[in-house]
C-alpha cells in the first residue's frame, strides 16, 4: 500500500466522522480532497445534511464537483469540525502547513471549528518541526525584501516561492507571495509563532501551534491510527 492509498485511507476515514447538520471546515490538498469526495459521496448515498466552508479556490471547485454545499464564514459563526492535512506533525500536535500556500485561510477555518481533524500518512510526524519542511510565510510583495532579511535573523534560510508552470512567484488567493523559511529545526514552535507574526509586511504563516484536536494517520495495513491532543 503506497502513500496514496495511505491518504485515502485516512481522507476516507475523516468523513465518517460527519454528522448531519454539521459546518465543516474542507481543507486544501491531496488528502483532504478524498474527505470531500467521500463527504459528497455520503450526501448522495444517504441523504447527509452538511454545509462547508473551503480554504481555497481548489477546495471550492473540488466541493461543487462533489456536491458538498458550500457557506461563507459571513453565514456561520463557528463550525463543526475542520479538516485539513498537514506538511510536518510534531508529538504535540503542532503542525507546519502551507505547501498549497492555502495556510492563511486554512488557519482561519481552524481557528473557528470546535475540532480541527488533522489527515496524513506516517511519512507527514516528525519528532521536531522544520526538519523536513519550511515554514511558508505570506508576504505582502513590497515587504518580501525585509521580511526575508527579518527571518534571516531568526535564524531561517528564507526563499521566494517561485511558480513551477508560471513565471514569477507563487500568488496565494490574497494576491500575497510566498517565501519559504527553512529551519534547522524549530524548538520552540509557540515562540516562533509569535515572532513572524510580529515582522510587518507578513500575513500569517505556515505555523500552527495549539489549534489540533486529533491526528488521523493513514498507515500502509490500510487501518488508521488517531492520536488526541491532551
Amino acid at each position: 500500500m503506497g502513500e496514496h492509498s495511505a491518504k485515502r485511507t485516512a481522507g476516507e476515514a475523516a468523513a465518517r466522522l460527519v454528522e448531519g447538520g454539521q459546518y465543516l471546515g474542507l481543507g486544501t490538498g491531496s488528502t483532504t480532497a478524498f474527505t470531500i469526495c467521500a463527504i459528497g459521496h455520503r450526501i448522495r448515498q444517504e441523504g447527509l445534511h452538511v454545509s462547508g466552508v473551503p480554504t481555497s479556490a481548489a477546495a471550492a471547485r473540488l466541493a461543487r464537483e462533489c456536491g458538498v454545499p458550500l457557506v461563507t464564514l459571513d453565514e456561520v459563526e463557528t463550525l463543526d469540525i475542520a479538516f485539513d492535512g498537514a506538511d510536518e506533525v510534531s508529538p504535540t500536535l503542532d503542525l507546519i502547513k502551507g505547501r498549497g500556500a492555502a495556510h492563511t485561510r486554512e488557519k482561519i477555518v481552524a481557528s473557528l471549528a470546535r475540532r480541527f481533524v488533522v489527515l496524513v500518512d506516517e511519512s507527514k510526524m516528525v519528532q521536531v518541526l522544520g526538519t523536513r519542511s519550511p515554514v511558508p510565510v505570506e508576504v505582502l510583495p513590497m515587504a518580501t525584501a525585509p521580511v526575508m532579511r527579518a527571518l534571516e535573523t531568526l535564524g531561517a534560510n528564507p526563499e521566494l516561492r517561485m511558480g513551477v508552470h508560471k513565471d514569477g512567484p507563487v500568488v496565494s488567493d490574497q494576491g500575497f507571495w510566498i517565501v519559504d523559511a527553512y529551519f534547522d529545526g524549530i524548538r520552540d514552535p509557540a515562540a516562533m509563532d509569535r515572532q513572524l507574526q510580529q515582522i510587518p509586511g507578513v500575513l500569517d504563516h505556515g505555523l500552527f501551534v495549539g489549534l489540533t484536536t486529533s491526528v488521523l494517520i493513514g498507515l500502509p495495513s490500510g487501518k488508521v491510527r488517531r492520536l488526541t491532543a491532551t
